[in-house]
C-alpha cells in the first residue's frame, strides 16, 4: 500500500485551496484508494452553508471522491499539462447522512472499467455515524486548448425588471450565502418551468483551486446550480413557506463542455409538483445554446 501526504496529493492534482478535498491518501495498488478529510469549522464552505446549523454541501463529497478517483485515473488517462482529466458523467448517487464539523470522512473509490478513453469508478464517503454518500462517477480527458470567444452582452436573461426574483428574493427563500450561494437571479417561472442564471466570474474563490492556466469550474458545483435554482423556484411556492430544501440524490448527470470565468450559465429545469415531500427536477445548463450539462435529481423539503 502506498500512502500519499498532502504535499504527494498536491503534486498529483492541480487542485488547491478551497476545492482541495483530501488531506492524505493510500492507493491499494489493485484498482483501489482510500483517504481521509478532515472538517473543521474554519472550512470556507461552512461560512455560507446552512450557515446556523453547518453541513458539508453533497455535492463536494463528490469532489472529494472525483479527486482521489483522478489519482486512480492517472496512470490508466494519462497525464501532461495539455489534458484535464474531468468527470464525464455521474449516476446513483445518494446523499445518505449529513457531515458536520468535527467529523472525519473516509473517501474510498475503486476501479470498476477502463477502455482507455473514460474510466468508470465505484465510491463512497462515510463517518463514524456510516455511509454518508454513494455514487458511480466516470472520468475522461480533455484538452485544455480553449477558443476563446466573446460572450453575447445583453440577452433576455439578463436582470431587468421583469425578472421573476432578484438576489434578494433568493437569500428571503434559501438558507444559502457567501461562499455557496451559486445563483444570481432566477429570470422565469412558468409553472413548473424555471430559469435561472449563474454569471461566472474569476473572482469567485473556487478558481483558485485550478492551475493557473486553465481556470475551469468544477463539475460537482454545476450541479449545486441547478439543485439551488430549483430549491428558490419550489419554496418559493406558499405552500413551502417557511421551510428549506435538502439535496437527496443525482439520478444522472452528464457533463459536456468545461465552464470558464466569463461565461453566463442559463439553468433550465422542470419541477412537476410533488405529492409528498420530496421532488424531482430534471435540466440542464447551457452557455447561449451550447449545453455543458444534462442532470435529474431529486431534494426533500422539510420544516425549518
Amino acid at each position: 500500500m502506498k500512502v500519499l501526504g498532502f504535499k504527494e496529493i498536491k503534486n498529483l492534482l492541480p487542485r488547491r485551496y478551497p476545492l482541495l478535498m483530501l488531506d492524505r491518501a493510500a492507493l491499494d495498488g489493485e484498482g483501489g484508494a482510500t483517504a481521509v478529510k478532515n472538517l473543521s469549522m474554519n472550512e470556507l464552505f461552512f461560512q455560507g452553508h446552512f450557515p446556523n446549523h453547518p453541513i458539508m454541501p453533497g455535492v463536494l463529497q463528490v469532489e472529494a471522491m472525483k479527486q482521489l478517483s483522478e489519482i486512480l485515473a492517472l496512470e490508466l488517462l494519462g497525464s501532461s499539462e495539455e489534458q484535464d482529466i474531468y468527470l464525464r458523467r455521474l449516476a446513483k448517487v445518494k446523499f445518505r447522512k449529513p457531515n458536520t464539523p468535527g467529523d472525519r470522512i473516509k473517501i474510498e473509490s475503486k476501479v470498476i472499467s477502463s477502455n482507455g478513453n473514460e474510466v468508470e469508478f465505484k465510491c463512497s464517503t462515510s463517518n463514524a455515524a456510516g455511509i454518508t454518500c454513494e455514487a458511480v462517477l466516470t472520468l475522461a480527458s480533455r484538452s485544455t486548448a480553449v477558443e476563446m470567444t466573446m460572450p453575447e452582452l445583453y440577452n433576455e436573461f439578463d436582470k431587468g425588471v421583469e425578472t421573476a426574483m432578484d438576489i434578494g428574493k433568493i437569500m428571503e427563500l434559501m438558507p444559502h450565502r457567501y461562499p455557496f450561494l451559486l445563483i444570481d437571479n432566477i429570470a422565469r417561472v412558468d409553472g413548473d418551468h424555471v430559469i435561472a442564471i449563474k454569471n461566472v466570474t474569476g473572482n469567485e474563490e473556487f478558481f483558485a483551486h485550478c492551475n493557473a492556466d486553465y481556470a475551469v469550474m468544477p463539475e460537482s458545483l454545476l450541479c449545486e446550480i441547478v439543485a439551488q435554482s430549483g430549491c428558490a423556484s419550489v419554496l418559493s411556492r406558499p405552500e413551502n413557506k417557511g421551510k428549506i430544501g435538502y439535496f437527496m440524490s443525482i439520478d444522472s448527470a452528464e457533463f459536456m463542455a468545461p465552464v470558464f470565468p466569463g461565461d453566463q450559465l442559463i439553468c433550465d429545469i422542470e419541477l412537476p409538483a410533488a405529492k409528498s415531500r420530496f421532488g424531482k427536477g430534471t435540466g440542464i445548463l447551457r452557455i447561449g445554446d451550447k449545453i455543458v450539462l444534462k442532470i435529474t435529481l431529486m431534494f426533500a423539503i422539510v420544516d425549518a
